[in-house]
């Protein structure tokens, strides 16, 4: 009974504690005196925890509720950090283009990258290197290896879909497919096949899938808040982060030693590159970027893959237009037959048009970070109120003209993915799923007239970080894979539509937002039946 009542007793004296943490936490909020040089901080109950629950299960909720509250710029406490978000268009441009003395990428995300990428490489380096290795791997980005790319994804997903979903050609119809799984399938293999190489292709049927599984296990929420827990998934982790990086080297040291041509791949462009202080990439820096080309595509690609696969089983018209397209513009008179996808002849207007809205409706990260590494100011025109109609009426006398200031320490968050569904910035039908809006009076972005533009091979868009449609970022740390994800996604989409037909077997899923990337939500599964007739791919 003594032990019963002490242990009760303990408990009780924790459980005190935290009422306790909770009343003065509140106390202190409503009644301590505001610093107006401080963005306002978002009201919350529970010390160090912050809004954690409130954004995590809903971060775009969590986002529209709170500039409804406190204007286009806050701060929240989450988990012991300060994050102080700036939306909107100009909100992101003052993240992503900020100033290298106030903003910095790889204090927010190395934690979390370098266990599962490697040393050496991306996050693990100063700015200005991971500027030149960015710039080594646009030399295997080149239009040349486009070309090939494009029969090679074409062949990969005819594979998975004889081998995985119609059962080695038994079936015309599939049993409920997971759309989820199958694009993660479809995009690991046709991104091996392709920047990965041969050797890593050939070896994804075997041991490499359990090793790219193990590391893919240390690129979860936890392990970005967490980085370092003793548990069983981290130690997978780091073993298989030491095991795939020999393996790349070892690829690396067998195609030295052959006599045969080297393949025109990532690898070899890498082999051929060195710093500017005359240094070439050693053997452990281009395993490192090769693991790194290989997670971080693979989570965003499969997300967006699957959300397309999913919204054309939502839309059957849009499905068969999609198709009647290829048909249109492939079809060969004399065969019957659809011709060969090109790289040059890919881009299509309805096809351009579904992976804008794709990329808009459902861009894989939603949001961005970087850690303040000196005080920075936050220009008044970021949290100025003329485009907040309906925030409270004290909102405009308490934000106007106001520079705020984020202190050293603390984060700063860029939303793209709050600007691309903002009903302010793209009309009353933002959140709705609708292609047609790109191809109503051209493509532009509403609300750009100064921004450069650059073809990135599917139109024209904004490269400018104030654009209101930032699906790879902007700035330095634009995604780098931006046109080779274009050409992937497209590939697949086009196969895809040429060869098949789907429905959806359920209400279109929503938003998961449990891991780093936005996943569609179970049940997320699809039909798929065999197209048959004359015209066929």
């Amino acid at each position: 009974m003594g032990l019963l009542a002490y242990a009760g007793q303990a408990i009780l004296a924790v459980f005190g504690s935290l009422i306790a943490a909770v009343v003065l936490n509140v106390a202190w909020q409503l009644i301590a005196p505001r610093d107006p040089t401080k963005p306002p901080l978002v009201f919350h109950y529970v010390p160090v925890l912050g809004c954690a629950v409130s954004y995590g299960m809903d971060p775009m909720g969590f986002l529209d509720d709170c500039r409804a509250k406190y204007g286009p710029v806050f701060t929240y406490p989450l988990l012991g950090r300060k994050i102080t978000a700036a939306l909107g268009p100009l909100g992101s441009n003052f993240v992503l283009n900020g100033k290298l003395a106030h903003v910095n990428a790889e204090e927010a995300y190395t934690h979390l990258t370098t266990p599962v990428f490697g040393t050496e490489v991306v996050y693990d380096v100063p700015n200005h290197v991971l500027m030149e290795q960015k710039k080594f791997v646009k030399f295997g980005l080149t239009t040349e290896n486009f070309r090939r790319y494009v029969g090679l994804i074409r062949d990969e997903v005819r594979e998975h879909m004889s081998k995985h979903v119609y059962a080695n050609n038994t079936k015309t119809v599939s049993p409920g497919v997971d759309a989820f799984e199958a694009s993660s399938e479809i995009t690991i293999c046709t991104a091996s096949a392709t920047l990965q190489g041969r050797e890593i292709r050939a070896a994804m049927d075997k041991s490499f899938a359990q090793l790219y599984h193990d590391l893919d296990g240390g690129f979860t929420p936890l392990n970005f808040v967490f980085p370092n827990l003793p548990l069983p998934s981290y130690r997978r982790r780091d073993r298989a982060q030491l095991k795939m990086r020999e393996f790349y080297i070892s690829i690396l040291e067998k195609r030295r030693a052959s006599t045969d041509e080297p393949d025109q791949d990532m690898l070899t462009a890498l082999q051929n590159q060195q710093y500017k202080t005359g240094e070439p990439l050693t053997d452990k820096q281009i395993a490192h970027i090769m693991i790194a080309l290989l997670m971080a595509g693979q989570h965003t690609s499969a997300a967006t893959g699957s959300w397309a696969i999913l919204r054309l089983g939502e839309n059957q018209d849009l499905q068969r237009r999609l198709y009647e397209e290829q048909v249109e513009h492939y079809l060969d008179k004399e065969t019957g037959e659809l011709r060969d996808l090109e790289y040059e002849t890919l881009q299509t207007p309805l096809l351009n048009a579904f992976v804008k809205e794709l990329l808009r409706v459902h861009p894989p990260l939603h949001s961005l970070m970087r850690k303040i590494i000196s005080d920075c100011p936050v220009p008044a025109t970021v949290g100025a109120p003329a485009a907040e109609p309906n925030a409270p009426s004290d909102f405009k006398k308490r934000t106007e003209g106001v520079e705020y200031v984020v202190p050293k320490g603390e984060y700063v968050l860029a939303a793209p993915g709050y600007s691309q569904l903002d009903e302010q910035i793209w009309g009353s039908d933002a959140k709705q799923f609708r292609t047609e809006r790109w191809l109503e009076g051209g493509s532009k972005v509403p609300g750009e007239e100064d921004e450069g533009e650059e073809d990135y091979g599917w139109g024209k868009i904004s490269k400018g970080g104030k654009s209101a449609y930032l699906p790879f970022g902007a700035g330095r740390h634009r995604c780098i894979g931006e046109q080779f994800a274009y050409v992937q996604l497209g590939v697949i989409i086009a196969t895809l539509v040429r060869e098949n037909s789907w429905t959806l077997d359920q209400p279109f899923p929503g938003n998961d937002y449990s891991t780093m990337i936005v996943m569609p939500a179970k049940p997320r599964k699809v039909t798929f039946t065999k197209r048959t007739g004359a015209v066929k791919a």
